[in-house]
């Protein structure tokens, strides 16, 4: 754990490069005490404890409220496209995924029979090799089979047969980045209490949208810390009716502060109510108008996109392991290393208060 703590901060995200650090670099010897390390144990380790790590994450954030460093008076979300571990050409329709799954299932059978018939063709490990590799094709291709009702549902009936899923990485999804060109990528969300920096929530969606994705990240403030948020702050993508009024129901109580949208007509107040507004909607119009909402507002630019620019430094740009469940992993190494350097700076803070009172 040490070593990927260590690893995360200093920007190293390939296990390769991890194991010859153990060898080369004094400070990363010193932590496995002289004993190299094998890449593929560092690579299972990293990701093979998902559980863990989102739990830790929740000990570690309730230990920093209960020292009274977090609060969760205000905390800040913001969504970050990150670069998937699947090229653009492996994006395929139906017709060629049903093609290609056959080719699989054919050559996985065709090295069966091989090995049965002649079981001395090539050494054992290179045949359970070609087996191995063969076998995890065949489930990519059904997997992205499997996924490919989810992304026909979300196009039009026109378009429905253009829907592709890549055979490298089912679960990733074409999207827009943020220099205005589309690749494949995942969707990360982090939460950050903005008194603290601390990253309180983490989630990974396939989506390219962040709309839709606040509830879900006050609702895994409640499961973690027995709490929701006082006040939620999110850029435009994130203003959805339909959020706006569920947080601020009297079983969440959570204020959201995100810009209201342009309308149409240039000559209209935004922040007026319209007329088919509910009152929550009315009231967050009105709030978003004022200046101290737009006070509260700033501070979500130094501090979720202040996070996700210091992830971008420390080398979360491109994922290099493939689904969801590996990638979620990956992206709670990167929230428990800034978070131990947040704790750090917090607890000294403290102190020195301390010392000057």
């Amino acid at each position: 754990m040490a070593l990927w703590l260590y690893a995360t901060l200093d920007g190293v995200g390939s296990a390769r490069q991890l194991a010859k650090l153990c060898e080369d670099h004094i400070a990363y010897r010193w932590i496995c005490g002289g004993v190299s390390v094998n890449y593929h144990t560092l690579s299972d380790f990293r990701t093979a404890h998902l559980h863990w790590l989102d739990t830790l994450l929740t000990q570690s954030v309730a230990t920093l409220m209960h020292e009274g460093l977090v609060t969760l008076h205000r905390v800040a979300q913001d969504g970050m496209r990150v670069r998937a571990n699947a090229g653009a050409s492996s994006f395929r329709r139906r017709p060629t995924l049903e093609e290609c799954q056959s080719e699989a299932c054919q050559q996985v059978e065709s090295l069966r029979q091989e090995l049965g018939k002649d079981p001395g063709a090539c050494s054992r490990r290179q045949q359970a090799a070609r087996q191995r590799a063969a076998r995890e094709r065949s489930e990519r291709i059904a997997k992205a089979l499997g996924e490919l009702p989810e992304i026909e549902s979300k196009k039009k009936a026109e378009d429905k047969e253009k829907a592709r899923a890549s055979t490298t990485d089912p679960e990733a999804r074409v999207m827009k980045m943020g220099d205005g060109g589309f690749r494949p990528a995942h969707n990360v969300q982090f939460a950050t209490d903005t008194a603290s920096q601390v990253i309180t929530g983490v989630e990974v969606v396939n989506t390219g949208s962040d709309q839709g994705q606040m509830t879900p990240m006050v609702e895994q403030h409640q499961d973690r810390y027995e709490k929701a948020p006082d006040e939620m702050l999110g850029d435009g993508g994130f203003a959805k009716k339909e959020d706006i009024e569920h947080l601020a129901s009297p079983e969440v109580g959570t204020t959201v502060y995100t810009p209201v949208p342009k309308p149409k007509r240039q000559d209209r107040d935004p922040h007026q109510p319209l007329p088919d507004d509910s009152a929550v909607i009315a009231e967050w119009r009105q709030r978003m108008g004022t200046s101290q909402a737009k006070e509260i507002y700033k501070e979500r630019a130094s501090t979720a996109e202040c996070v996700n620019a210091i992830s971008r430094n420390r080398g979360l740009r491109q994922f290099l392991v493939r689904g969801l469940e590996k990638v979620r992993a990956v992206v709670l190494w990167f929230a428990l290393a800034h978070n131990l350097m947040r704790a750090v700076a917090l607890r000294a803070q403290a102190a020195l208060a301390t010392v000057g009172d």
